[in-house]
């Protein structure tokens, strides 16, 4: 008898679930859109801008040398220096409290990091309790259940304001958490985290010794220019905590620089919890890339482009007001690239599929992006839609979707 090659697999592939955009593209598999306009997707969250042109300027001149040798996974120097100066001068900390040598680790994207994270830093005899928001990225939910971990959730709604509740969890929970991830500027919301909130949250660690893991992708997307984001390395620096105890945070150049296909980012904080991760990653052999470094390096040195990137987005969010606030009331998100409607109906998928037969437009449906729970489902009824593509595309979308809405009242 042949046994079975995957009887010794990690018992956390069985509870992954589909991801999101394989949903979706099961839900519409079988329509065929009634016009023949051209099909616009706001479904995902893959920015079209143009890349910044000192970028691939960056790739071309150290394409050849870089290909000569084998990365560090701790990286370049140099691109360590310029992200501990680009997090010193954004969120307002004391010069020299980011040590590029022992605060700063580079990292092939968020997406690879915030996964890593609960492989290298949880302990999988516990199954740890790692926290999240819901709806969430499912790189979360997934990162837990291959760590061993066990997911719980978090409702975040318009009651409660997006932020998540962290009142409700019991002591008991606390003290089995092993790690919570939190998203802010939200996905899908685009709310941020308050002083308040972490401030209390910071209190819970020193209590119950779990770790904090922010993921501040869309940090850099903000609609006030004078108000930036708040971060957790600021909030640590508020508190009181030089050192960012128990803290890490998780950025990426995909959504700040328009460059999702140069996989780089990086992780920050905790000079202990870095020493752990760097130790896991040198065996991961995820090691960025030199001339990625360097395009990385040139990007970290420019806020011009990023400027440039928030004004399109502004732009675009002014266009979606004016089309949908009239039809399809919904909150106004302080940053991100997303829209988070109430759906007419509340049926998100089936408003998801009329709307593509009708008008050839794609949404993601609000229940992909969350889970069931005793207090309810909060991304039913919702449906994300991403305005990552030019302006006037992202126009023609949202004017198809005024027209459905109001045909279909």
């Amino acid at each position: 008898m042949v046994s079975d090659p995957l009887l010794h697999a990690n018992p956390g592939l069985s509870p992954l679930q589909p991801y999101p955009f394989q949903r979706l593209k099961a839900l519409l598999a079988d329509i065929e859109p009634a016009n023949e306009r051209t099909r616009i997707s706001l479904s995902i969250g893959e920015p079209q801008h143009a890349a910044p042109a000192l970028v691939a300027e960056a790739l071309r001149d150290h394409l050849s040398n870089g290909l000569q040798r084998y990365p560090a996974t701790n990286g370049e120097p140099e691109l360590r220096e310029a992200i501990a100066t680009w997090l010193t001068r954004r969120f307002n900390l004391a010069a020299g409290s980011v040590d590029p040598d022992h605060h700063v680790l580079p990292a092939a994207g968020t997406r690879e990091a915030l996964f890593a994270v609960t492989q290298a830093l949880l302990d999988p005899s516990q199954r740890p309790a790692v926290l999240m928001p819901n709806p969430f990225y499912q790189i979360y939910e997934g990162a837990a259940l291959l760590a061993g971990g066990e997911p719980v959730l978090l409702n975040t709604t318009a009651a409660n304001d997006y932020i998540p509740d962290l009142d409700v969890v019991s002591d008991q929970t606390w003290a089995r958490c092993g790690l919570i991830y939190l998203c802010s500027p939200g996905n899908p919301s685009g709310q941020i985290l308050p002083q308040a909130f972490w401030n209390r949250l910071l209190s819970l660690r020193e209590r119950f010794g779990f770790v904090i893991c922010a993921d501040e992708c869309y940090s850099e997307l903000y609609r006030n220019e004078q108000a930036p984001p708040l971060g957790l390395l600021e909030a640590c620096s508020q508190a009181g905590d030089a050192d960012f105890t128990g803290c890490l945070i998780f950025h990426s150049l995909s959504k700040r620089s328009n460059l999702p296909g140069l996989r780089s980012g990086f992780i920050a904080g905790d000079a202990s919890l870095i020493k752990a991760f760097a130790a896991y990653r040198t065996y991961q052999g995820c090691a960025m890339p030199l001339h990625h470094q360097y395009a990385s390096l040139s990007a970290w040195l420019d806020e011009t482009h990023v400027i440039a990137n928030r004004d399109a987005y502004r732009e675009k969010f002014a266009l979606a007001s004016q089309a949908l606030q009239s039809c399809i009331p919904y909150r106004e998100p302080e940053a991100g690239f997303y829209l988070w409607l109430g759906v007419p109906g509340g049926d998100d998928e089936a408003f998801t599929r009329a709307l593509y037969a009708a008008e050839g437009v794609r949404v993601l449906p609000g229940r992909y992006l969350s889970r069931p729970t005793p207090d309810g489902d909060p991304g039913c009824g919702y449906v994300r839609l991403a305005l990552v593509a030019e302006p006037r595309i992202c126009e023609d979308a949202l004017m198809r979707i005024q027209q459905f809405i109001q045909q279909s009242q």
